[in-house]
C-alpha cells in the first residue's frame, strides 16, 4: 500500500475531478422541475397517509419517508459493490488459476531456472 500511495492520491484526484465535471450546476432549474412533478405529488399523498396511520406529524412522516428510500438505496448499492466485488475476485482467481497452471506446464529447466 505505501509504495502505491502517489498513485492511489492521483487516481483519487482524478475521480474527484472527472466527478465534479459530470455536475449539473443548474440545480435551481433541475430542483423547480423535480418539484412540479408527479413524484411530488405522490409523495405528499404518502406523506399524508403516513401521518394519519402513524399519528404522527407530516413533518416526521416525510422524514421517515426519506430515510425508508435512502436505507433502501444503500442497502442496493452495498449489495451491487459486493456483487462487483464477488465477480472480480472470480476473475482474479481464474487468472490466478490460468498463470499457475501455465507454470506448471513450463519444462522442468525453465522452473528451476536452468537454461
Amino acid at each position: 500500500m505505501e509504495r502505491n500511495r502517489e498513485a492511489i492520491q492521483l487516481l483519487n484526484t482524478a475521480i474527484l475531478k472527472s466527478k465534479e465535471r459530470k455536475i449539473d450546476r443548474s440545480y435551481e432549474k433541475r430542483l423547480s422541475e423535480t418539484c412540479q412533478g408527479p413524484e411530488m405529488e405522490a409523495f405528499a399523498v404518502a406523506v399524508a397517509i403516513l401521518s394519519e396511520k402513524q399519528r404522527i406529524s407530516r413533518d416526521q412522516a416525510a422524514v421517515n419517508l426519506v430515510d425508508t428510500i435512502k436505507k433502501l438505496d444503500s442497502i442496493w448499492t452495498d449489495y451491487v459493490i459486493l456483487e462487483g466485488m464477488q465477480k472480480l475476485k472470480e476473475a482474479l482467481n481464474q487468472e490466478h488459476s490460468a498463470e499457475t497452471s501455465s507454470l506448471q506446464q513450463t519444462p522442468t529447466q525453465f522452473r528451476r531456472g536452468h537454461f
